[in-house]
Formats: structure tokens, C-alpha cells, sequence
């Protein structure tokens, strides 16, 4: 339903990664080491592949940090995305140092000749460009019209800017709408989507600390994707970055948008559980890290809801007093004492997985 109020995104390429289309969310996150310090980049930025980010960006603030990424290029076989925000030049050479993506902000260059320059080498090299809209770079002109960042401004500035560079018949290029406002930023992002089929990279900027930005990003982006409305993301949390992974693997996980590990539903607990669930699930879940097979498991503290919420996930365990039945696609296949609980549970998981 929602997918048919907006437009399909068209197909971008981003080195060997593509968005858009039908192709999967790609997860994106950005370096925060400093760029000069190459070694503890490339091991920063292998650490976020590893974890399981699709792309990866680095700041490049000056000639010195360009050096750097040059010499970050050579180590690292992924998609590098170089941030730059207001020297244009930067942004030209990113691309001449194997860039396959340059993030910019048209607020932030100024002249739109210096976009159009960064446009020209973006093609030459067959890359991307990301547009970014925020509040702190909107034109002054949409400041004066509506009074102050509303998602309105910000969507109209993005589709001004998606206007100009596809009359330019450039079409390579992803759109940024940002605001710390989440309200604000579902609002210009469906303004936007409903217009344009350029690929949205989705985001709540500045989102926080993880207690309150994981939660901002998962209602911000996370309503978004289900809209249908998003080709990659990223979580920004003033967190190591490694962090923001985990919490964009799970929006993606939430959304229903990747399979990928366990999904664990588990009970809240109340009085009628006669067991410790709260420690049975942390268990497993710490057990089960290295599990990769998507399976949804289910553990229910008591008879009310378990028996129904565990004949619908792939394996099952509604727990009763002192023991427990385990559910395997929908049908009990045995009782287990509350003492084997974690183990019987843990070599079920793993049967599954073989």
C-alpha cells in the first residue's frame, strides 16, 4: 500500500554496491578516526565491513586528509565515500583518488558552477555523488519563504537541487534530507519521495548518545523504510561506529528488509511466569552470536501467550512450572525440564542451522 504512494527509487551505482531499484538497504556508516592516521583507519574501516556495513565514509577536511585517503585507498578493496562539506576542489581530487562516492552539501560550496565541476569528474569516473539537505545548509532564500527549516523547505530545497542535476543529465546521485527533528525528517523525506525516484539515503542527524539516538534512528528511519521510502542509511550515534552497525542490522531485521541471525521474541514477564526468562534469553542470546541462518525463536513465559506466539517462528519454547514445550515449525515436538531449558534450546538452534 505505502509502496504505491511513492516512487520506485532508479538504480544508482556506488563501485561494486547498487541501491535503488529492488536491490537490498545498503547500511553506511563513517570513520571517526582521523584520516590522516592511516593505519587506524583502514583498521576502522575494516572493522565496520566486518561488522556489516555496506559502504563506508571518511572526512576529508584538507589537503593533508587527502593525502591520507590516497594512500587509505590502496588498503582497503570496498566502496569508499568521501565526505567532504566546502572546498569543491576536495571533492574533484576525492574522485581522481579513487573516491567511488563524494558526499557534498550545494549549501555548503556555494556557487552552483563548483557543484556542476564536481558533477563533470563524478562522470568521468563513472561515480556517485550524495546531495545532502540539512537545516544548518538550507538557502537563505527558503529560510526567508518559510520562516525556519521546516520539512517543507528542506524538501523543496532537495528537489530543486534533483531538478538542476538531472536537467544537467546527470543522474548518478543519491539524495540526503536530514534534520535532528524526527518529526521534521519523515515529513520532508515523503514530500520528496512522492516527486522523485532519486534514491534516498535516510538518516536522523545528530542523533545522540545511544540510549536516545538508537531509538530517534529506529522511529526515523525506521518508519521510512517500512513506508517503502529508502535505498541506504545511516545510524549517527556518538557512539564508536562499530555501534551504529548493530543498530541499523536490527532496524533492517524489525522492518522485515534483512534476514540475516537470530530474531529472539521474548515476553516482557509478569507474574505469571514461574521461571527465570529474563536470564534464559540473555543466555541464549549470548550464546547465539555467531549464529548467521535467519531463524525467528520464540521463548514465552507462561501458557496464556506462548503456545500461540511459539507455533508461528521456526522454533518454540513456551515455558510452564518446572518445564517446558518445544515448538518446531508449529508443532510440539517434546516436554523438556526447566534444567535443560538453554541447552536443549541452544542444540535445537543449532540442528536448524545445519
Amino acid at each position: 500500500m505505502y509502496k504505491q504512494m511513492y516512487k520506485l527509487p532508479r538504480e544508482v551505482t556506488i563501485g561494486s554496491v547498487k541501491i535503488g531499484g529492488n536491490n537490498n538497504i545498503a547500511i553506511q556508516s563513517m570513520t571517526n578516526t582521523k584520516t590522516t592516521d592511516v593505519e587506524a583507519t583502514v583498521k576502522q574501516i575494516k572493522q565496520l565491513y566486518t561488522a556489516g556495513a555496506d559502504l563506508v565514509r571518511v572526512a576529508i577536511l584538507d589537503k593533508k586528509a587527502l593525502e591520507a585517503f590516497k594512500q587509505i585507498r590502496e588498503q582497503i578493496t570496498k566502496p569508499l565515500i568521501a565526505d567532504i562539506h566546502f572546498d569543491y576542489r576536495l571533492a574533484v581530487s576525492a574522485f581522481e583518488a579513487g573516491a567511488e562516492k563524494v558526499r557534498i552539501n550545494p549549501g555548503n560550496i556555494g556557487d552552483w558552477s563548483k557543484v556542476l565541476k564536481v558533477v563533470d569528474v563524478a562522470k568521468e569516473h563513472n561515480a556517485c555523488i550524495r546531495v545532502g539537505v540539512n537545516s544548518g545548509s538550507l538557502d537563505k532564500k527558503l529560510l526567508q519563504k518559510y520562516g525556519s527549516p521546516t520539512s517543507e523547505a528542506l524538501a523543496q530545497s532537495a528537489l530543486e537541487y534533483d531538478k538542476k542535476l538531472l536537467d544537467y543529465g546527470f543522474s548518478n546521485f543519491v539524495m540526503a534530507i536530514k534534520s535532528s527533528n524526527v518529526k521534521r525528517n519523515i515529513e520532508a523525506n515523503r514530500i520528496f519521495a512522492k516527486e522523485s525516484d532519486t534514491p534516498l539515503h535516510l538518516g536522523v542527524t545528530e542523533a545522540g548518545t545511544p540510549d536516545i539516538g538508537n531509538i530517534k534512528s529506529a522511529i526515523g528511519i525506521g518508519s521510512l523504510l517500512c513506508d517503502g521510502i529508502g535505498s541506504t542509511f545511516r545510524v549517527t550515534l556518538t557512539a564508536d561506529p562499530v555501534v551504529e552497525i548493530g543498530t541499523a542490522l536490527n532496524i533492517l531485521k524489525s522492518t522485515g528488509l534483512r534476514k540475516t541471525g537470530l530474531e529472539i521474541i521474548s515476553c516482557p514477564t509478569c507474574g505469571r511466569t514461574q521461571s527465570d526468562l529474563i536470564s534464559i534469553v540473555n543466555e541464549v542470546k549470548a550464546k547465539t552470536k555467531h549464529i548467521t541462518t535467519p531463524l525467528t525463536i520464540a521463548i514465552m513465559g507462561c501458557v496464556v501467550n506462548g503456545p500461540g506466539e511459539a507455533r508461528e517462528v521456526d522454533l518454540g519454547l513456551a515455558l510452564g512450572k518446572g518445564k517446558a514445550a518445544l515448538f518446531k515449525h508449529g508443532k510440539v515436538v517434546k516436554t523438556i525440564l526447566e534444567q535443560d531449558y538453554v541447552t536443549c534450546l541452544l542444540q535445537e538452534i543449532e540442528d536448524l542451522c545445519k
